[in-house]
């Protein structure tokens, strides 16, 4: 293969400027936060929720092979392995089934709120759709910790209920609302 001049002018990509951040930017932004080793993003939620989180970048996974994130499966959804393993069994000359993905528990998903909550320090702020909030809404409403901020966001589904949202009950008590 031929190399063109210009492809050995590039400079290397560990070179330190003003406006490209360096391999030790991460402990550059630590240090302004003092230290804090709090730099991820949780989140519990629906495939489609997940799904577009990921897709913007906050997926993390330890070298413990922790993740940062849940898919919250609700059977009321059809989950997409499921739906393209009907197109299959349809396309062999089968019958289409109307099966439901599973249920997810919610003592796993109790589990999942305390580990991102409790037992992580490298948290920062927990994302759950209000849905799966309302599942486990006696631990949530009793989370008082700053770190990790815990926030409820709605879902593609399921519109957001400010009547529901423990941060806001808090604000208006606050403000003797």
């Amino acid at each position: 293969m031929t190399r063109l001049k210009s492809d050995l002018e590039c400079p290397p990509l560990t070179t330190t400027t003003k406006n490209h951040p360096t391999p030790n930017s991460n402990k550059m932004a630590n240090a302004r936060l003092g230290g804090s080793k709090r730099t991820l993003i949780a989140t519990i939620g629906d495939e489609d929720s997940i799904t577009g989180l990921l897709l913007a970048g906050t997926g993390h996974v330890t070298a413990a092979s922790k993740k940062n994130f849940m898919v919250v499966d609700s059977s009321q959804y059809l989950t997409t392995f499921n739906i393209l393993s009907f197109i299959h069994q349809d396309f062999k000359g089968s019958v289409l089934r109307s099966e439901r993905g599973t249920e997810t528990p919610v003592s796993e998903i109790q589990k999942a709120f305390d580990e991102f909550t409790t037992e992580r320090d490298d948290i920062a702020i927990v994302l759950i759709n209000q849905h799966v909030a309302d599942k486990i809404r006696p631990s949530v409403d009793k989370y008082e910790a700053a770190f990790p901020a815990l926030l409820e966001i709605p879902s593609k589904d399921h519109p957001y209920d400010p009547e529901k949202d423990s941060v806001l009950k808090r604000v208006k008590k606050l403000f003797g609302e």
